[in-house]
């Protein structure tokens, strides 16, 4: 029978979502993320109002039931329960802005799988699909290859070192086009291809692996080289085949290569060292920062799953590894400012949905592989001319469980790992036989029109209301940091005001972007009555914040740090015991954040209460004894109210620690201490510092100079005097002056 129009359309819908993962909206916050699920969820919306239609038409485009289906309707029931459950539900159905997460997004997944699993009926419409899913992925890794120039029609060009493609994160970006490899090379081997599809494979295979070892990312490159081992092995046994006897013996050698370089002097060689991709690729330490930073992650989110009962069985909810994260925080995370203190994502999806969704959501999420691995086999035990879809997705199903070992799921991985699902789904109903019924058109039916345009009505508004508004809000906020940049204040109010009044999902970052604005345009300022009428307002927005997400303590620290602001005034502004009052809620939520301990000992600076301060910035001192940040705060407030000498121990302290944090400002401040304390010899130290931090700075160099000369260091104090007429010819006859004075000759 003549396939409808319907199911055409709808059909081709289906390809286009195969090129869903090269959108990028670069004007819009999250411009990798946001842009690729407005666009799916407007999609896969439009298309199911088809399907609704073609299925009332035509039962045999029904939904047949599968071992893939069934373990992804009891994953998305885990979802769902663990949502309603969890301690933020609204982030757990619309997601966070970052990563377009959330329930509502992954229904649209099982919608999509259920329209191609129902309308992609033949082979053919499948390989298609399956070309048009790498043609994406190789247009993707092109972008990424033209990361590496410096052309500026490639987002994050100028001679990267990782790529991350369209995907906008190197380890999402390996992620994806890792499933693309193992998918390119099952459909290589495919007894009916002709030489031209073998060539275009056989590309695919060779750009995307490139792709995924131009990332660098360690466990993406461990999930191919498994999987291609896996692969070899697998391709043996069914075929017997020679070939991959050989292949399999050389990547066994090529491994052992790699393993004989990690445990050698090999490792420290100059070739080695001096190659940031192969000292990348060599490093396996546990020690490195990064590393750490993973484990602790895991270990706080283990934590907070052991919580309580119900965290065990059900999760603290989608979206909200956050909250135990927060709770069960680790203070070494902190390693002074800008260091990486907030996760919202375990960095493990099976960390991640354990936390989240608890052993409900664990235990169902672990069933999508194990029908996935069952489906698998019963395809190549049913028709023994599919052995190469088992043999081919069983190592693509074990590289991706590798690689989501040590990273998580958006968008783009999904998109490909749904397709993979719902194409393997398809072999399973094909090999044993089961046949869709035979069309059945109904009768014309007078609720068919009226009907129809319900459905194309309400579905123009869902897609208004939760694709389009959500998009002008973003827009609107990017315009804000625009006209922020150009130091256009007011502007930039108007703008973020904007954003803020369409009440849209991603509200939550909207609000705490406009409170980091104000702050950083009033922090240390005069304020005009624009910026206290802004203060008022950024704190009336976050204070919705905080009533709306109780657990969370990163509203709490920014309506601390505006009331600060506002405290300025004087020390008994009430502002002062309002902010005071804030960090201390925040320090409830997590305990060991070692920040809001500095937020706590500011609000107590303000209020003039030293000794309030000082208690603080040394309990933040004991959290992380490595900071040596937290032990100037400390020094210097017990240098203030009276103390010298135990601060001027304690600064010194903080010089000796292994993790600094101190900005420009803050190694001035101590030079004038130690100057005024009569210690030249750690002046010296400081100002040695200063000249290796910004050594075009002729200032630096004269004070160096002048500090030499205080501690009786001539040659250097003669030295220093010269540099600081090199860099600055204007220092010249005051830098020949000194050095006569010192009783030497310019």
């Amino acid at each position: 029978m003549r396939e409808s129009l319907l199911a055409k359309l709808l059909r081709y819908a289906i390809y286009l979502v195969a090129f869903v993962p090269l959108v990028i909206f670069s004007q819009y916050i999250s411009p990798f993320h946001f842009g690729k699920v407005i666009v799916f969820r407007t999609l896969i919306e439009i298309m199911a109002v088809g399907y609704l239609l073609l299925i009332w038409r035509d039962r045999s485009y029904l939904p047949r039931g599968n071992i893939i289906l069934w373990s992804l309707l009891a994953f998305t029931g885990a979802f769902s329960i663990s949502t309603v459950f969890g301690v933020q539900q609204y982030f757990s159905f619309w997601g966070t802005l970052e990563r377009m997460g959330g329930l509502w997004t992954f229904w649209h997944y099982i919608v999509f799988f259920f329209i191609a699993t129902s309308v992609l009926k033949t082979r053919e419409h499948w390989h298609s699909f399956l070309n048009f899913t790498l043609i994406a992925s190789m247009l993707s890794a092109f972008y990424g290859f033209g990361q590496k120039t410096s052309i500026e029609f490639f987002i994050g060009s100028g001679g990267r070192e990782r790529i991350f493609g369209t995907i906008g994160n190197a380890a999402l970006f390996a992620g994806y086009e890792l499933v693309n490899v193992f998918l390119a090379l099952t459909l290589f081997f495919r007894p009916e291809n002709t030489s031209g599809k073998k060539m275009f494979f056989a590309t695919a295979v060779i750009v995307d692996s490139i792709a995924v070892i131009m990332t660098v990312v360690r466990g993406s490159v461990l999930g191919l080289g498994v999987g291609l081992t896996l692969f070899t092995v697998l391709y043996y046994l069914n075929f017997n085949s020679k070939r991959a006897k050989r292949l399999f013996l050389s990547l066994v050698v090529a491994i052992g290569i790699f393993f004989l370089v990690l445990i050698t002097p090999i490792k420290d060689s100059g070739f080695i060292q001096g190659s940031r991709f192969l000292l990348r690729i060599t490093d396996t330490s546990f020690d490195t920062y990064t590393a750490k930073t993973r484990f602790w992650a895991w270990q706080a989110g283990l934590e907070g799953w052991k919580d309580t009962p119900k965290t065990m069985l059900v999760g603290w909810g989608p979206e909200s590894f956050n909250i135990p994260f927060s709770k069960y925080f680790n203070p070494k995370f902190f390693a002074g400012p800008g260091s990486e203190t907030f996760f919202d994502r375990a960095h493990n999806m099976f960390v991640e949905i354990l936390v989240t969704m608890g052993l409900v959501g664990f235990l169902t999420y672990i069933a999508i592989f194990w029908a996935s691995f069952r489906a698998l086999r019963r395809v190549s035990h049913l028709k023994p001319a599919d052995k190469i879809y088992k043999i081919g997705f069983i190592p693509l199903l074990v590289a991706y469980v590798i690689h989501n070992s040590f990273i998580f799921d958006t968008s783009a991985n999904l998109i490909v790992f749904f397709t993979i699902l719902s194409f393997i789904a398809f072999l399973e109903l094909s090999s044993k036989g089961t046949t869709s019924p035979k069309p059945t058109p109904l009768r014309r039916h007078w609720l068919q029109v009226p009907t129809t345009i319900l459905l194309i009505f309400g579905t123009t508004i869902l897609i208004y209301r939760t694709n389009i508004r959500p998009s002008q809000a973003n827009y609107a906020t990017t315009r804000a940091i625009i006209q922020g940049w150009s130091n256009n204040f007011n502007s930039a109010v108007i703008k973020f005001r904007e954003s803020l009044s369409y009440d849209v999902p991603g509200k939550y970052e909207y609000r705490n972007r406009f409170a980091q604005y104000i702050l950083e345009q009033t922090s240390g300022k005069d304020l005009t009555p624009e910026m206290m009428e802004s203060l008022e307002f950024a704190i009336k927005e976050v204070e919705k914040n905080v009533n709306e997400n109780p657990k969370d303590y990163l509203p709490l620290l920014y309506l601390s740090r505006l009331h600060i602001v506002l405290g300025k005034e004087g020390p008994n502004s009430a502002h002062n015991n309002v902010a005071l009052n804030y960090s201390l809620r925040a320090l409830e939520i997590s305990p060991t954040f070692v920040r809001t301990y500095y937020e706590v000992a500011q609000a107590y600076l303000n209020k003039q209460d030293l000794s309030g301060a000082v208690s603080y910035f040394k309990q933040a001192s004991e959290l992380n004894p490595d900071v040596g940040l937290s032990f100037w705060y400390w020094g210097v407030t017990e240098y203030e109210r009276g103390n010298k000498e135990a601060g001027l121990k304690i600064i010194r302290g903080s010089l000796l620690k292994p993790i600094g944090g101190f900005s420009e400002s803050d190694y001035l401040r101590m030079v004038n201490i130690f100057i005024e304390a009569n210690d030249y010899s750690t002046v010296v130290k400081l100002y040695e510092t200063l000249v290796g931090l910004t050594p075009q700075n002729p200032r630096y160099h004269a004070s160096l100079a002048v500090a030499y000369a205080r501690i009786g260091q001539i040659d250097k104090a003669v030295a220093s005097a010269r540099k600081a007429a090199q860099v600055d010819p204007t220092y010249g006859p005051d830098a020949e002056a000194f050095i006569r004075s010192l009783g030497r000759q310019p």
